[in-house]
């Protein structure tokens, strides 16, 4: 907006700031979410001041003082047409704005750093893909393009960070996303702005905007031990899932490395993109969404994997760019098996052998 009226737009941005009614601009969307809705805003002053012109003047003009004798005014087609084409075409030009913005703000580019937030009563739990956990706390970089997968472990939570325009839903069973670009250093609000239970308005938060180089010493002193990926490793071994997903030409289930964001030939002829919500909604309901060329063989894992099990596999399954791991994973497994036969075995002859 600054390019419109330098002046004009600092005052007015000063006197809102200062009145605490309007929040910074900390993001490289907020300017362009606060044209649309500064446009908004004078476009509806705009028109009230002209509906209300018309009410003084025709109420003035056409007074039973003026005109004791009421006059038949036939309808003008021209007229009807100007004031149903010309609120059509500003209401057109709003509506292409906003899905323009809708767009921008909701598709990330491709070398954004994705961050986990899961929804709960009442608070928000962050998962960093290097393993960093954080409550009520979001820790990032300023310049470098976030995206927040989200999803609710109960009930419908709303994730809203004003200083940089963006809101989006945590929905139950169901990942959504939202980007941003912080673009100052600071120390924002983040809300939870969806009524959800008693302590709803204790589900507050901060969302900490750090140069790279302090959120690069922040994320080594904060780290777990483990990333995201190598937690879901451990898992899926534990799991058994490598007894399926081996990579082989004969293994029972679809090969996982590089699949990550490829399109999925499904057995019913459609096509999917294996994203992030597709893995999930694979782990937990495998029969929905079965890839062509396999029989739906894989159990649920529905209620058996928390939230935070399921964003791990995810991110373990999105790591994957060869079989080799998995394949040492089935080599430990096979070698552990055969060194436990042996000690089996003698226990048992010596049971045998006893009197």
């Amino acid at each position: 907006m600054s390019h419109i009226s330098p002046v004009l737009w600092e005052f007015l941005v000063n006197w809102l700031k200062r009145f605490a009614i309007f929040p910074p601009e900390a993001s490289t969307i907020a300017p362009y979410a606060d044209a649309l809705y500064f446009a908004l805003v004078g476009m509806t002053i705009t028109g009230l001041l002209i509906v209300l012109t018309m009410v003084v003047v025709f109420s003035i003009r056409y007074s039973k003082d003026r005109h004791p004798e009421a006059i038949q005014m036939e309808g003008s087609t021209l007229l009807e047409a100007t004031w149903t084409l010309i609120p059509l075409g500003i209401f057109l030009v709003f509506f292409v704005w906003g899905a323009l913005l809708y767009f921008r703000i909701f598709n990330a580019p491709p070398n954004s750093m994705n961050v986990y937030v899961v929804g709960k009563q009442w608070m928000w739990k962050v998962e960093h893909p290097g393993g960093q956990h954080e409550i009520d706390a979001l820790h990032i970089p300023v310049g470098r393009p976030i995206q927040v997968t989200l999803i609710s472990q109960d009930v419908f939570h709303s994730f809203s960070i004003p200083a940089f325009r963006v809101k989006r839903e945590a929905i139950p069973g169901r990942y959504t996303t939202v980007y941003f670009q912080a673009t100052t250093p600071g120390k924002y609000h983040l809300f939870c702005t969806q009524y959800c239970g008693t302590q709803h308005s204790g589900m507050i938060g901060w969302v900490y905007v750090m140069t790279p180089e302090d959120y690069r010493a922040w994320a080594a002193g904060n780290t777990s031990g483990a990333s995201l990926a190598q937690n879901g490793e451990r898992l899926f071994a534990s799991m058994g899932c490598n007894a399926c997903h081996s990579g082989n030409a004969a293994a029972r289930g679809p090969n996982l490395a590089n699949v990550y964001n490829t399109r999925i030939r499904l057995t019913d002829g459609s096509t999917m993109v294996a994203n992030e919500a597709y893995l999930r909604e694979s782990i937990l309901n495998p029969s929905t969404h079965v890839p062509a060329g396999y029989a739906p063989i894989m159990p649920t894992y529905q209620g058996q994997i928390s939230e935070d099990g399921l964003i791990d596999l995810v991110e373990y399954i999105k790591s994957l760019d060869s079989n080799y791991r998995i394949q040492q994973m089935m080599n430990k497994s096979e070698l552990s098996s055969a060194q436990a036969a042996p000690v089996g075995n003698t226990a048992q002859a010596q049971g045998v052998a006893k009197p």
